[in-house]
């Protein structure tokens, strides 16, 4: 029986409440930016996956090339998150909410997998990331979250279906389509996509096609940088492809700033500073007197 209080549809009742704290002049949340750029596209044999390396807090570069090795499963990109061997999830927004909605899924997975004795699909994990990022649960419709868990996913997998890429948004969204990006560097990406992409790539083709979106995020949005990783799913295996370019690297200064030993040599230069002394007092201190000079 539904609750009498909670009425279907959308909830308006705080719009009241919202321009009274504008007038007082509080501003309205401003929507976060998540800070990087993920993208995938289907090719002939199955799914390429690509993400940056860049770990930010706010406006602070945390990390250049950021590894962890989620699961113990060899998935070392910390924005390319392990969910099966045939599933793979690119993480935009929150770390802290990608890692542990991609891990709770991939468990949940697993004990799907279990019970079923089949192979998972993609869509079943794109359904179980969506109602977690929302947060809706068929026998109560619970939706607790609401779009607060800063997870903008993108999934790709190969199954029986045949390879499968989707976009899972932070409020329950979701999209099915040939390429995809996210993130703050997907306006970037998506050009790139639109203007190269095609049906029926060749290996060789999809992977330079997604290190080269990923490369226009990191050079055209300061919420992405550093290398670029890709991971390469078909029907047998998985090939995960870490800093497969490193555009970014360290060169060599043109000039050096090192000066020589002697530069600045005090013992030679000693008399010369005490002369610049106008005038220099020693004050002693009677035994038992601690308090501070404040002269």
């Amino acid at each position: 029986m539904a609750n009498i209080y909670n009425k279907p549809g959308f909830d308006f009742s705080n719009v009241i409440r919202n321009s009274f704290l504008e007038a007082k002049g509080i501003p309205l949340p401003k929507a976060t930016s998540t800070g990087t750029t993920i993208v995938g596209c289907l090719y002939k044999d199955g799914v390429v996956l690509g993400a940056d390396t860049r770990a930010t807090s706010g406006p602070i570069v945390a990390d250049k090339n950021c590894e962890k090795d989620l699961n113990n499963v060899g998935c070392a990109s910390p924005q390319i998150h392990y969910i099966a061997e045939n599933i793979r999830c690119c993480g935009a927004g929150t770390a802290a909410d990608t890692e542990f909605t991609t891990a709770l899924i991939s468990s949940n997975i697993a004990l799907h997998a279990l019970q079923t004795g089949r192979i998972p699909r993609v869509v079943t994990a794109m359904t179980m990331l969506k109602q977690m990022d929302y947060h809706i649960t068929p026998d109560t419709n619970d939706d607790r979250y609401q779009g607060h868990i800063g997870a903008a996913l993108v999934l790709g997998g190969v199954d029986e279906t045949g390879p499968n890429l989707f976009t899972v948004a932070p409020h329950g969204s979701t999209d099915k389509l040939p390429y995809v990006t996210m993130g703050s560097g997907s306006l970037a990406a998506m050009a790139i996509f639109e203007t190269e992409w095609q049906a029926g790539l060749e290996r060789d083709a999809a992977v330079d096609l997604v290190s080269k979106a990923i490369q226009a995020g990191i050079f055209n949005d300061l919420g992405s940088g550093s290398n670029v990783d890709v991971c390469i799913i078909t029907k047998d295996r998985t090939e995960m492809l870490r800093n497969y370019l490193t555009p970014n690297e360290k060169v060599e200064k043109e000039k050096r700033y090192k000066f020589s030993r002697g530069t600045t040599d005090w013992k030679r230069d000693r008399e010369i500073v005490r002369s610049l002394v106008v005038h220099e007092e020693t004050r002693p201190i009677a035994a038992g007197d601690d308090t501070m000079d404040t002269s």
